[in-house]
């Protein structure tokens, strides 16, 4: 199962330290936020990883430079979006479902992406998407987002689990889609009606860095939750 993730934000909701750095280079425990997403690609054991950049997109080429598992694709005038930009990288993704990463979050616990792997059937779902309770979501501001139903299907719940940036879905419906920047919400919405977009709870933390103070609450969160 191939991977992407996105890198392209412009990162407003973290200024002004993206204002010379990518977001996804920001550091977070010593390493750059991309760095925690590839850890979690690579445990998919992937055959291929693609990131997509436009907002400093040479510091992040820079930056994948002498990764040989990974192609970085930057992104044409303006930002697509996620489910712009993965519909941008199909041709090096191709036909088959694929594992979507935010950049901008990290994870404690079991591997995310394993987590996904083991959940994934693709006979029932068209979308797998990893939740967390609130009360694992840190840096989260607002409610919830889903609630999974007895079937193990998703529905909107404000007082419900935390999307956590990652997922698996199905890409043929992105051919349906017109406008060119786009969420991935979009592609979601088809499936939801159907009973085909799953859910699966992550069994460890979850942090939310798209904001500065997601930094120190990341930070502190992997300090407490790896703990031996």
């Amino acid at each position: 199962m191939n991977v992407m993730i996105f890198a392209a934000g412009l990162g407003t909701r973290m200024r002004p330290l993206t204002e010379t750095t990518a977001k996804a280079l920001i550091p977070v425990a010593g390493r750059p936020l991309l760095d925690h997403a590839l850890e979690q690609a690579r445990a998919a054991l992937p055959a291929q990883i693609v990131v997509n950049a436009y907002h400093h997109a040479q510091q992040v080429q820079a930056h994948l430079s002498t990764e040989a598992d990974v192609t970085c694709v930057v992104e044409p005038n303006p930002v697509l979006e996620t489910g712009g930009g993965l519909r941008n990288a199909l041709p090096l993704l191709g036909s088959d479902p694929v594992m979507t990463l935010n950049s901008d979050a990290v994870w404690t616990g079991p591997s995310a992406a394993q987590t996904l792997r083991a959940a994934w059937d693709p006979t029932r779902m068209d979308g797998l998407l990893l939740l967390v309770p609130l009360d694992r979501a840190h840096g989260r501001k607002g409610g919830g987002d889903f609630a999974i139903t007895s079937s193990g299907a998703l529905v909107r719940d404000a007082d419900g689990m935390v999307y956590t940036g990652a997922g698996i879905v199905k890409t043929a419906g992105l051919a349906h889609i017109t406008d060119q920047v786009f969420s991935l919400r979009e592609l979601w919405a088809p499936m939801a009606a159907e009973g085909r977009l799953h859910g699966v709870v992550h069994p460890g933390h979850w942090a939310d860095v798209g904001h500065p103070e997601g930094i120190t609450l990341a930070e502190t969160m992997l300090r407490e939750q790896t703990r031996p």
